[in-house]
Parts: structure tokens; sequence; C-alpha cells
């Protein structure tokens, strides 16, 4: 059995990146002074005539994405999600949103996981900021294989994508197999007593909780929503249908994520209890990004005691 590999999203966005600047000359990357940890260093290194690191002004940035977009450029600006996402917002939402401009945003350090950079720099809020933007895709890879995927399917979407892209390493669950859907929802596991929607890191959390369910006698559908705008409301409806009560599972705060997505899709098409695990309207602190992922319910364990909740809110 070949060894499962183990890599940060943000590693596969520098690969990808890599791989896409070879067969799209008019691809150029735009970062702020932070290219070894948004791994956008590795398309400089190979590139370094489409490379611009514009400092740290992530708002200038973006103007200069835009600017570059306009010209015919298929521009890819990075940064940190929370100052991609939040010092960034009101260019990115009227300079890159507005005229629907052909911009990629490659938001690595999203969420609880960035660990001992502390509350400041864990970005639980993006997802909410970014998906109220009209016309802007946001995309949350889980693994490695799907966050290459996810960038290609960006450049070869015309407008405006936000990548959500995390620092911790993650096991990949697909394969270099694996064929990416935008907006397609992937079922990775059937089940009939319950469905978990996860996305990003908390897919792998959601697949490990699957298993422990099963072994009480549960049966746990997972599905990966990866697309988070535009959302899959088909497979969606399918679950609620099929099992009546959902768990939505995300690294960002349960106020305007994911699971508030997923809520606001379901109230209209198939109505079914949603129990929500995230981060529960607080700020994140400091701390080795795997103990933090404990500390907030961001694990296994606690999907599986929500799971367990959910099922005594079926009618």
């Amino acid at each position: 059995m070949a060894d499962v590999i183990k890599k940060a999203t943000r590693e596969s966005y520098g690969e990808a990146l890599c791989e896409l600047g070879e067969e799209y000359p008019n691809l150029v990357v735009l970062d702020a002074d932070l290219a070894a940890a948004t791994k956008t260093g590795m398309f400089k290194k190979k590139f370094p005539d489409r490379f611009f690191d514009c400092g740290i002004a992530e708002a200038d940035m973006m103007g200069v994405a835009a600017g570059m977009a306009a010209t015919g450029k298929l521009v890819f600006a990075s940064s940190f999600a929370m100052f991609a996402a939040g010092r960034a917002f009101e260019i990115i939402r009227n300079s890159i949103g507005y005229p629907h401009l052909n911009v990629k945003i490659g938001a690595t350090h999203a969420g609880i996981s960035v660990g001992e950079d502390g509350a400041t720099h864990q970005c639980c809020e993006d997802i909410a900021l970014m998906r109220v933007i009209p016309g802007m895709t946001v995309i949350n890879p889980a693994d490695h294989y799907e966050a290459k995927a996810a960038v290609r399917a960006a450049a070869q979407l015309d407008g405006p994508v936000y990548l959500r892209l995390g620092r911790l390493a993650v096991p990949a669950f697909h394969d270099a197999s694996y064929q990416f859907q935008l907006g397609k929802g992937e079922l990775l596991t059937e089940g009939s007593d319950v469905s978990i929607v996860a996305t990003g890191l908390m897919v792998g959390e959601a697949l490990a909780a699957a298993e422990l369910l099963k072994n009480q006698g549960i049966s746990a559908r997972v599905i990966n929503l990866h697309t988070i705008k535009p959302l899959d409301e088909e497979i969606l409806a399918a679950a609620a249908r099929e099992t009546g009560v959902i768990v939505t599972v995300e690294e960002h705060n349960i106020i305007g994520g994911m699971g508030g997505a997923v809520c606001e899709a379901l109230a209209g098409i198939c109505p079914v209890p949603v129990v929500r695990v995230g981060v529960n309207d607080r700020f994140g602190m400091s701390g080795p990004a795997k103990e933090l992922l404990q500390v907030f319910g961001l694990c296994a364990e606690n999907i599986v005691e929500k799971a367990k909740y959910a099922l005594t809110l079926k009618k």
C-alpha cells in the first residue's frame, strides 16, 4: 500500500502555481511579503519575472491585482487569510468583485490551526466575508490532491475566486486520480442515520468520526463540501431526505460560515435539524495547532458527541 501523503494545502497551492505557470504564460503571482509562508516562493523561484512582492500592504496588493487582471492577466494574489480577507475586504469587494475581475485570492493560514500565531492571525471569519460578495466563488480544499485540483479549477474559471488554505499538514484521503468538480459536494461515505457535512481541515476529522460512530452502531453519511459558494444544494437535500438530520463541521465561526450556508439552503428546500460544529463565536488563542483543535472541539470525538445529540432531534 502506498504511503499516505501528508501536506499542508498551502504547500499544495505553491506546487500548483508552478505547474500552472508552465501552461498559462499570462499567469502572475502577487504576495504581501509572506512568500515563504504562503509558498508562493516556489513560483518566484521558477518564474521570477512574473512574481511581484507588494510588501506588507494587502489592500494595495489587491488593487494591483485588479489592475493587472483588467489588462488580461490571470492573477493569483496571496497572503494570510486574516489579511487577505480581512484587511483588504473593501478593495476586494469594490475593485475585484464589483467589476468581476479574474483575480484568485490564495488565502493561507486560515482558522484556529494557525496555532502559536494566536487570535490576531487565526481567521475564522473569512468564509462569511467572502461568500457575501456577489459573484465570488469560495473554495476550501481538504487535502493535497484536492487543493492542487482546486487551484487548477480556479485558474480555469473566469472571475474572482477565494481559495482558503491551511498551515497545518494533513493526511490526504484522495489520490492522484481525483477529479475536482466546482460547485459539487463529494459523497465520501454512505450512511442512513446522520449526515456529516464538513469542509477543509475538518473533512479528515469527519471521516474519523464516522468510523467511531460505526463502531457504536451508528451509520454516518460524510459529505465533503469543498465549494462553499456556489453551494451544492442537490447533495445537501438528498442527505437531509435520507438521514433526516445534519451535522456541519468547519474550522470557522459557526456564524456566517459553511454551517450557516447549509442552514440557509436547507431552510428553503428540505428543512431538517442542523447541528453546527465550529468555533462558537469567540476568538482563538495561542498554542500548538493540534491541541487548539481539541480545545475548540474541532476533533472527531466532539463530532461524534454532536452527531449523537443530533439523532435526538430527529422527528
